[in-house]
């Protein structure tokens, strides 16, 4: 059949879709959108139904499914913006609102195949030089066997947590976690985790994972086990490369057994957020072999970069790489989410003379991200960042309503108890941002926390234990200028002039573009308690040698 619509056709037996005489380039899973939607025009079609459909009852996010339309949207000349082709119908679903005429396929046009299984396009036939397969490579062997389809990225399947003592409370503890952690792991952007009922079809059985993945055509694989001694309760978790066979990462949690459901929920998300960090990173280096990268390639390679820290050099090739990938795909949430986050880090740490730029792209990107994706929790809790320092209040509140989407995001915590520093609260920093620990205890932002702290008691004058908090933040992560300059301001205060010295060289050194004047240009708000703290850390930067230009 095909689908004729403005200047396109779009043919299912070919499964290609066509602009004028030109092929149009859209992966698989794309065009299987496009055509269940194109097939229910006549109908509003839900989330479920297309998730049902396409995703066969993964468990998708939304940010998931928002790029998906919007690369569906892009194939065919529409957008999120103008919704001239596929609409978007806030809390009912989606209908393709184009006018389609349809047209039955010649006979001799129907797709042939020779005796090997490889089929061919048109009415070529087998043996002609021009037959090729309709996605434009092979899709079989001439033996006969069926070429496998490239995993989808960050694909996922969580095996049932294995119950190693036989306890039936243990038993009911490990189908909770696995079915939390699979629930959480679905908010990863972008993520592909496939449902419980699926999952739960291996528990009790002996299985191959390596098998397992490849039967369920996923990149990863974790599987887990649940031990109880005594009083104690330990958690043994690794995540297994389908493709290699490789352990990619494993880690243990053991403690004292209080209360079944509060630990299920600290495991569940600690395993969230460290696996989120480590499915980038293994993405990244993934993306970073790829001859030719997509927008995913990018956004991953842009992610992994902007972990490294905030010196100019890892934001500049962030930026580039979250840049590329919305020029190919401008409905990416997650590189949107990303473009934004690079800026922010480059306004709120004044690398440069033109923060306020920055945080105001910032908050364009984010705009743009959240009127494609309404509950993206990641775009929401960077959003609550940005607006922290013009209007606090306003960023605890959007932090808030990150954390009713996603109360595993560690970052909404610490961004929440940053703002209660601008608004002369700093005693409650510390809460915030030890709770975001508990919650992603080696997350790649704890840096950043951990300077937050450092600053709070910075200006309520505790310099003593601001010197602990920002000496701990760059033994975390080194390529954090401002945190350098934070330091010799305490240790200036404190009387440590050769030490204060030190410090504010090796900031300098990061990021020789940052002076005094820079600093006295932002205030987040006119507390008077923020605004005295403020006068302290200028004075001790100042003793330290920061310059004034």
């Amino acid at each position: 059949m095909r689908y004729l619509f403005e200047e396109y056709a779009f043919d299912t037996d070919l499964r290609e879709l066509y602009r004028g005489a030109h092929v149009v380039s859209v992966a698989p899973q794309v065009f299987d959108l496009l055509d269940y939607l194109i097939r229910n025009r006549k109908r509003v079609v839900s989330k479920d139904d297309l998730i049902n459909t396409v995703w066969n009852g993964r468990v998708v996010s939304d940010a998931a499914l928002a790029t998906r339309l919007n690369v569906a949207r892009s194939a065919i000349g529409d957008s999120g913006v103008k919704q001239r082709l596929i609409k978007t119908l806030q809390r009912k679903g989606f209908r393709f609102v184009g006018t389609v005429q349809e047209v039955q396929r010649p006979a001799d046009a129907v797709l042939t195949a020779d005796s090997g299984g490889q089929i061919f396009r048109g009415s070529a036939g087998p043996g002609r030089s021009d037959a090729v397969p309709p996605d434009g490579h092979a899709s079989g062997t001439r033996d006969g066997a069926t070429r496998s389809i490239p995993a989808p990225r960050l694909s996922i399947v969580v095996l049932p947590f294995a119950n190693l003592g036989g306890d039936p409370e243990q038993d009911y503890f490990a189908d909770g976690v696995t079915d939390s952690l699979t629930t959480d792991l679905s908010r990863i952007s972008d993520s592909f985790v496939f449902a419980r009922n699926t999952a739960f079809t291996f528990k009790g059985k002996a299985v191959n994972v390596e098998k397992v993945g490849r039967e369920l055509n996923v990149r990863y694989v974790l599987e887990g086990s649940v031990q109880r001694g005594g009083n104690r309760l330990r958690v043994n978790v690794q995540l297994i490369d389908v493709e290699t066979g490789n352990h990619l990462w494993a880690d243990r949690f053991e403690k004292p057994v209080v209360d079944l459901f509060d630990m299920q929920d600290e495991v569940v998300s600690r395993l969230a957020n460290t696996l989120n960090a480590e499915l980038i990173e293994v993405e990244a280096r993934r993306a970073g072999l790829s001859i030719h990268p997509d927008a995913m390639d990018l956004y991953f390679q842009g992610w992994a970069c902007a972990n490294n820290g905030t010196t100019a050099e890892y934001m500049t090739q962030a930026q580039a790489f979250f840049d590329r990938a919305l020029a190919l795909d401008p409905g990416n949430i997650g590189a949107l989410v990303g473009s934004a986050r690079v800026n922010a880090a480059i306004g709120a740490n004044l690398m440069r003379d033109d923060w306020i730029a920055h945080l105001t792209a910032a908050e364009v990107a984010l705009t743009r991200a959240l009127s494609l994706a309404p509950n993206h929790a990641q775009a929401h809790s960077v959003l609550g960042l940005v607006q922290s320092f013009t209007n606090p209040v306003q960023g605890i509140a959007e932090c808030e309503r990150a954390l009713a989407l996603d109360h595993n995001l560690a970052d909404a915590h610490a961004f929440i108890g940053l703002a209660k520093f601008f608004l002369g609260r700093g005693e409650e920093t510390e809460a915030h941002i030890r709770e975001a620990l508990r919650l992603s205890p080696r997350d790649t932002n704890a840096y950043r926390w951990f300077m937050f702290v450092g600053l709070a008691k910075l200006f309520l004058g505790a310099d003593v234990e601001a010197v602990v908090w920002l000496r701990r933040s760059i033994e975390a992560n080194r390529n954090h200028p401002v945190t350098h300059c934070y330091l010799a301001a305490a240790l200036s205060l404190l009387g440590s002039p050769d030490k204060a010295r030190a410090a504010a060289q090796a900031g300098l050194l990061l990021n020789p573009t940052f002076n005094l004047r820079r600093y006295r240009a932002r205030a987040a708000s006119d507390h008077p308690a923020y605004l005295a703290g403020r006068e302290r850390v200028y004075e001790g930067m100042r003793m330290a040698g920061v310059p004034d230009e």
